[in-house]
């Protein structure tokens, strides 16, 4: 193809998934908002409740790597579409179920099982094939871009389910998500997959018989023979797991501790997607980070700092609106922060990790990222009864940045940028903020 009608294929790609991811991520919102209040509302169970996170969570933790593989083995477009149909099927299954006999726990359940499964391999291979979709200049404005339509669905989704709620049937909720996936499948059928493919595809090649256990471990040794890549899964493990105790004591400090109204919480869960919009527009008009590690353990860090922070308002006496205005700032911040993390360390990877590996990294990054989250939820959910929640979050916060300090020294991300070891190019640093001015 034409390098320039590559190039206008890549723009339609920009804007087609962006719109796809919008779209979907909006309708699971609304759903997700309108299935967990419904849950809440006929059990009065925190148990039901939590037994959704678990089916949304546990099958990506242990399926993952067989999404990588898949991702690395298999037409991406084929999974991506098939996965997406699949969650269409689920719910609408879980629609007739509803009108039938009557929507039940169980549905629920199997449901979420379902739509994990379906999300992995759908999220697995379009991470995998960012690459493929854009051209190189582009990865980090469509990582961006990414970000920013999922940060709008964020406070989109729940506040037209708030809405939705009480003035419509559950039935409703169920649909709004069934069209956006249907709708996702339409835009991402348009989508050229190998535009940017740099495999080599002959008649003469023979394919090597590996099984796909082979498969996989080829996977973990290409980790193990990056050291860079290797460090990057185990700083994801590390800071899950901590974080762990942010996502956990958030909402038991601001409700059970400081007495914080129901809509105000809301209103501090709002700025960190908020948050996260505005850093995700500003990186889709930069140019590309230089130092993504060096930007990605600075942003780590003051995330460190952020959780330690939270704990302020039970150790100093603010009045009610200090409270709700430093916890807004707070949660403000942690968005800016995340984006910061994410998205140079999501561009860093597309370019280091070969075509052919991506899938199964991606999918062992996933696998890590998320294994220890159900156990730091029950570990910190159970220090929280009997420990004070800033003795918690403080040493968490200690811990997880001197861990991070640790892991991403210095000479890690030299060997990372070697080219900050060239005074040139460390005096051009600050031309771009220079130049903004």
């Amino acid at each position: 193809m034409d390098e320039t009608l590559k190039l206008k294929k890549a723009t339609q790609h920009l804007w087609t998934f962006t719109l796809s991811k919008l779209i979907s991520t909006f309708g699971v919102s609304v759903f997700t908002f309108g299935i967990s209040f419904y849950i809440l509302s006929i059990t009065g169970s925190a148990t039901s409740f939590a037994l959704v996170l678990i089916c949304s969570i546990l099958p990506r933790v242990i399926l993952a790597p067989f999404a990588g593989y898949a991702a690395d083995k298999y037409s991406k477009k084929t999974i991506v579409i098939v996965a997406q149909i699949c969650s269409v099927v689920a719910v609408a299954a879980l629609l007739t179920v509803s009108l039938t006999v009557g929507i039940s726990l169980i549905a629920i359940y199997l449901t979420e099982i379902v739509l994990s499964i379906t999300s992995l391999f759908a999220g697995v291979t379009f991470s995998s094939s960012i690459a493929n979709l854009v051209d190189s200049e582009r990865i980090q404005k469509a990582m961006s871009f990414n970000q920013m339509s999922m940060s709008i669905a964020s406070i989109g989704g729940p506040a037209v389910g708030g809405l939705l709620f009480g003035l419509v049937s559950i039935e409703m909720f169920i649909i709004i998500n069934m069209v956006s996936y249907f709708i996702a499948v339409l835009l991402e059928a348009t989508m050229d997959f190998n535009l940017f493919s740099k495999k080599v595809v002959s008649d003469e090649v023979v394919e090597t018989k590996e099984t796909m256990l082979q498969n996989m471990k080829a996977g973990i040794t290409y980790l193990k023979q990056h050291p860079i890549l290797k460090v990057v899964v185990w700083v994801a493990l590390v800071i899950n797991f901590f974080f762990g105790a942010f996502t956990v004591g958030y909402a038991y400090i601001l409700v059970d501790g400081l007495k914080v109204e129901s809509a105000h919480f809301g209103i501090t869960e709002g700025a960190l997607s908020v948050g996260m919009l505005i850093t995700s527009i500003y990186l889709s008009t930069r140019k590309e980070v230089k130092f993504p590690l060096l930007v990605v353990k600075r942003g780590i860090l003051i995330m460190g700092l952020l959780m330690g922070l939270a704990t302020l308002p039970l150790m100093i006496e603010l009045p009610y609106m200090g409270i709700v205005g430093f916890y807004i700032g707070l949660m403000l911040s942690f968005g800016i922060c995340l984006i910061f993390v994410n998205t140079p360390i999501g561009v860093m990877m597309q370019k280091r990790i070969d075509e052919e590996y991506r899938g199964r990294v991606f999918g062992l990054l996933e696998t890590m990222s998320m294994s220890l989250l159900p156990l730091a939820m029950v570990l910190f959910g159970f220090l929280f009864d009997i420990v004070p929640a800033e003795y918690i979050l403080i040493s968490s916060s200690v811990i997880m940045i001197a861990a991070v300090a640790y892991m991403l020294r210095p000479v890690i991300i030299r060997k990372a940028h070697p080219e900050m070891d060239d005074k040139s190019v460390q005096a051009n640093i600050v031309e771009p903020v220079i130049a903004s001015k």
